[in-house]
């Protein structure tokens, strides 16, 4: 019998294969006759190139190839076209690709690509934000002007290492911050870091004779590299064909395309043999593109009662040496600069810069864990300077149903969620008293901090997803769509939403694991918390157009109207009498008469969601409908802080979210506990560390300091408020990206606290606490 699914804690349909150790990745992929390539790279920040020689290259015995940049000089890039696969003329960071070696085996191509010799005349390393952004500052990207768009809302500053300039100009900010009562300005940082998934990135490329290009990747945006390679290889889009496996972690580094065009180039330069390129875990952290750095100074004003009346953000993304995705993220950190607050007037400028540093793509919130930390910090500095509760003030500011966001779209009940009930849960979760800090009694401080914080899914305006349902003649169904596991347990929700738009079990719902673009139906990117709401309403309109069909065939079988049947229970049945009917697998590939005469045939269901009613933002004021909703929630730390040492230990950590309808509430539950450890450990110790030479000095993990198994919150609660969504399967929204946003900013929050001194910068190690108490004495 047929057991509702949504909302039940089904077990994840990949949890036996992982947990045994079944699941083959990419990087397991050994073929006879693979070919493989290795990276020969910079060894300066910021050079022209002025010879390459790869004579003793050659002599390294099983090299079959060596690609330099002059194979292929042109750019390329997912928004402003500004990356060379391969540096040709120049280098802009340590660690970017300068050649390609195809051998036989692994170390054969590695020890030619350390053979390799580059002459370079060096030049000034531009090596952080504040100088990037000087005036007189080198110039990283003399032909910006002259770059390619690949879409339209990217706007660079030529002469300049502006690759992006967002404006937000809401209300009147001038006039409403000289009426303000009460004025706050603050500054935040922090430096790129690592997106540390467990399985280093990996591409395989074979070119066939007929043309066709298979390429099996660690991505998360099969479909993009299907674009990219016709549009900057010129290689017709039918003829790319993608494998996606399951992955190891991605944490928005997959999203990028850069593995890929190397491969490929690599495979061409040996007659379309197959080549693999693998990165080793340091190769991935210094060459694969990395997570933004971030610089704030948020502007904060209020009248008489407390109420924010004008916001003022200017943000710098640090993207590194190229744009990629750094410039997408610039964007939407703009159009959700408030946070999830009413504010009526708002500035906000927010630049991508250029720098010698690797390049920066999407991270898991998409610029939301770095815009909500300085929100939420200014917001905690700004209820002390107003003497009020950090909660009351937020809760008497918080965004409901009625208002509009930065971008002018205005708030109602189906796009928003519910902002102070997740604050008020969370408040009651870390038993707030109204006191932040206390003493133990052997003298050390507990503190608690919170925050707030939202984030909409930030899509193409017409990003959509497919899904196929093709029925077995035993009855059970196999779901075919093109959303990439990357271990967050999409393809369990998916079962779930088809199993419950059926009436069917769960198991006898057969999910394919592998992405295959050539028979998978195309779907924009599993990114941007997006895959539930787009894949799932797929799923959901392929459902019925299957059920449509079964009821077809089942009139005929059961001679009587189509609206006279129920699908349900693996059955087609009379809606009067459930009695009566006829199983599904007796028609799954048709309904067979006595006498042998067949009608209709397999039942295949269809189904496409494409995004609705989505904008542009306007170059001037960002106006615009960015976003199909947004999710809110309220996250809580509890620390114990030495004074001593300097140290502490996170003692309870607290997530109330809005999702709208939860499918799945322990996948679901394990996501913002995954989230929040991943927040917690960039706030308390992740970062990568330059010298004066733009060199990252901690690219392993023996010296990158990632929170470790035994660091995590004591405690941790996760609850979730559910206001649906009327436009999601089963009122769902994304939730995927959300455990991260506020983990820092609470973090921060609480830490500020317990030290009496204002953190405004990551991570919050016990050496920056130290110093900057210091500065404050």
């Amino acid at each position: 019998m047929f057991r509702k699914t949504v909302g039940t804690a089904e077990q994840r349909i990949d949890a036996v294969e992982k947990s045994t150790g079944n699941v083959k990745y990419l990087g397991d992929k050994l073929l006879k006759g693979m070919l493989h390539a290795k990276i020969a790279t910079s060894k300066e920040a910021h050079a022209r190139i002025k010879s390459v020689d790869t004579t003793e290259a050659w002599k390294v015995p099983g090299v079959r190839a060596i690609v330099t940049g002059e194979t292929f000089p042109f750019p390329i890039g997912p928004i402003l076209a500004d990356r060379p696969p391969i540096a040709f003329d120049k280098v802009r960071y340590y660690g970017e690709p300068v050649a390609i070696v195809v051998a036989d085996y692994p170390y054969q191509a590695k020890q030619a690509a350390n053979k390799i010799i580059i002459e370079y005349e060096k030049l000034p390393v531009v090596n952080s934000l504040e100088q990037a952004f000087q005036s007189d500052a080198p110039v990283i990207h003399e032909q910006l002007g002259q770059y390619t768009k690949i879409i339209d809302n990217v706007y660079p500053v030529p002469g300049t290492n502006i690759a992006s300039h967002i404006k937000i100009r809401k209300g009147d900010f001038g006039q409403a911050w000289a009426s303000c009562k009460d004025t706050i300005t603050a500054t935040y940082s922090f430096n790129l870091s690592d997106h540390a998934a467990m399985e280093t990135r990996s591409a395989t490329v074979e070119i066939n004779p007929d043309g066709r290009v298979i390429v099996h990747s660690t991505s998360q945006s099969p479909f993009t590299i299907k674009k990219i390679f016709n549009q900057f290889f010129n290689i017709e889009v039918g003829k790319v064909i993608v494998h996606i496996p399951m992955l190891g972690g991605a944490f928005g580094g997959k999203g990028a395309v850069q593995l890929e065009p190397l491969a490929y180039l690599a495979s061409n330069a040996v007659g379309g043999k197959l080549v693999k390129l693998h990165y080793e875990r340091e190769e991935d952290m210094m060459t694969a593109p990395c997570h933004i750095g971030f610089s704030a100074t948020v502007k904060l004003g209020v009248n008489e009662k407390g109420e924010l009346q004008a916001g003022q953000y200017t943000f710098l993304i640090e993207a590194g040496a190229y744009s990629d995705q750094a410039a997408g993220i610039t964007r939407a950190a703009a159009l959700d600069c408030t946070g999830p607050y009413h504010i009526p007037n708002v500035w906000c400028d927010s630049y991508c810069m250029y720098t010698n540093h690797p390049y920066a793509t999407s991270f898991r919130g998409y610029g939301h864990p770095e815009l909500t930390f300085a929100i939420e910090r200014t917001m905690d500095q700004f209820a002390k300077q107003l003497n009020m509760d950090p909660i009351k003030f937020r809760l008497m500011n918080a965004i409901k149903p009625g208002h509009s966001t930065p971008t002018q779209s205005v708030l109602n009940e189906n796009n928003i969620g519910d902002a102070a009930k997740c604050m008020t849960r969370a408040k009651e979760l870390i038993e707030w008293d109204g006191n932040q800090s206390s003493v133990t009694k052997d003298g050390k401080v507990r503190a608690k901090g919170v925050s707030l914080f939202w984030k909409t899914s930030t899509t193409s305006t017409n990003a959509q997803a497919g899904a196929v349902l093709l029925f077995e003649p035993d009855g059970s169904v196999k779901l075919s769509c093109a959303a990439v596991e990357l271990g967050q347990g999409t393809k369990t929700i998916l079962a779930q939403i088809a199993a419950e738009r059926l009436k069917m079990n769960i198991d006898n719902i057969l999910v394919t694991m592998e992405v295959n673009t050539q028979y998978n139906p195309h779907q924009w990117r599993t990114v941007a918390s997006s895959t539930t709401f787009l894949a799932g309403n797929a799923v959901l309109a392929a459902a019925d157009d299957a059920i449509k069909q079964l009821k077809k065939i089942g009139a005929v079988a059961l001679q009587c109207s189509e609206n006279d049947l129920d699908v349900g229970n693996s059955r087609v049945y009379l809606k009067s009498d459930p009695n009566k009917g006829i199983d599904i697998k007796t028609i799954a590939l048709g309904y067979k008469y006595p006498n042998g005469h067949t009608v209709g045939g397999q039942i295949i269901g269809t189904g496409v969601h494409v995004q609705k009613q989505l904008t542009e933002m306007d170059k001037e004021t960002g106006f615009g409908d960015p976003g199909p909703w947004w999710s809110v929630g309220a996250q809580a730390v509890e620390i114990e802080w030495d004074e001593q040492n300097f140290t502490y230990e996170i003692v309870k950590a607290v997530t109330v979210m809005d999702g709208g309808t939860i499918i799945n509430p322990m996948t679901a539950t394990q996501q913002m506990r995954g989230g929040i450890f991943l927040g917690l450990s960039i706030a308390s110790g992740e970062s990568f560390e330059f010298n004066d030479k733009g060199v990252i000095q901690n690219p392993d993990f023996r010296t990158y300091q990632l929170m470790r198994f035994g660091d995590q919150p004591k405690e941790y609660i996760v609850e979730f408020v559910e206001t649906p969504s009327v436009d999601g399967p089963f009122g769902a929204r994304g939730i995927g990206e959300y455990g991260v946003i506020g983990a820092a900013s609470a973090l921060a929050n609480s830490l500020s606290a317990a030290t009496k001194t204002e953190l405004n910068k990551l991570p919050l190690t016990p050496e920056l606490i130290w110093q900057t108490r210091e500065e404050d004495l």
